[in-house]
């Protein structure tokens, strides 16, 4: 008999990820340069658009702690925005469902993805959110499963976590081997230099995916 249960209750820990889908962590800056190396320019005004996010945040920020939903609206949003992934050729899928089958199909797993990046119907990125009084950390085991759940397991996907104030980059690969690798932690409070390079990675991302073929044959 088929048993379902949600991604949330079912993965838990990195360690059930790592277990249940076969992932490991490969620490190889080659894997995933699109966080660091030849980052695009940006420019002035995209800085002025990212003054003006970081500012709002702050100011909301500054009364207390945010929920999961204020979060996508200052800050998930706005990246998106300014990034260009509201604009052709990237769609914008919110609440995705997904579901996983394991064990032979014994075992199905089924979530929601808070804002799913498509092009041309293949998987581009994966947002998730949390409320500003969780760790960004506390996302990545299910951030995992969600990224397991690409049905073009052939091409590579990213996935942002944020709590607002911080912001994590990750980049799962199936082939030959479920594989991925993280980001530093950028903090919107820091400076603003902080947000002018997330919105760099952003960029880079969308760039990557066209270069490498993914685009064109395919954000919690």
């Amino acid at each position: 008999m088929t048993q379902t249960a949600v991604i949330t209750e079912a993965i838990t820990s990195l360690t059930d990820a790592h277990t249940r889908f076969g992932l490991a962590r490969i620490e190889d800056e080659q894997f995933f340069p699109e966080w660091s190396e030849e980052l695009p320019k940006i420019t002035e005004a995209e800085k002025t658009s990212l003054d003006v996010l970081r500012r709002r945040y702050l100011y909301h920020r500054g009364e207390g702690d945010l929920l999961e939903g204020t979060v996508m609206l200052l800050v998930v949003s706005p990246l998106l925005a300014v990034a260009g992934f509201y604009d052709p050729p990237f769609k914008i899928a919110a609440e995705s469902s997904v579901e996983l089958v394991l064990n032979d199909g014994e075992e199905v797993l089924r979530g929601r993805i808070d804002v799913l990046v498509l092009q041309n119907q293949l998987w581009v990125m994966v947002l998730e959110s949390k409320k500003t009084t969780l760790s960004v950390w506390s996302a990545l085991p299910q951030a995992l499963a969600y990224l397991m759940a690409n049905p073009h397991p052939d091409k590579p996907v990213y996935v942002i976590l944020t709590n607002g104030g911080d912001i994590l980059f990750i980049k799962l690969t199936q082939t030959p081997t479920p594989r991925y690798d993280l980001s530093r932690v950028f903090a919107l409070f820091t400076s603003a230099r902080e947000v002018y390079e997330i919105l760099q990675i952003f960029k880079g991302i969308g760039q990557a995916m066209s270069t490498t073929g993914c685009a064109n044959a395919p954000v919690l």
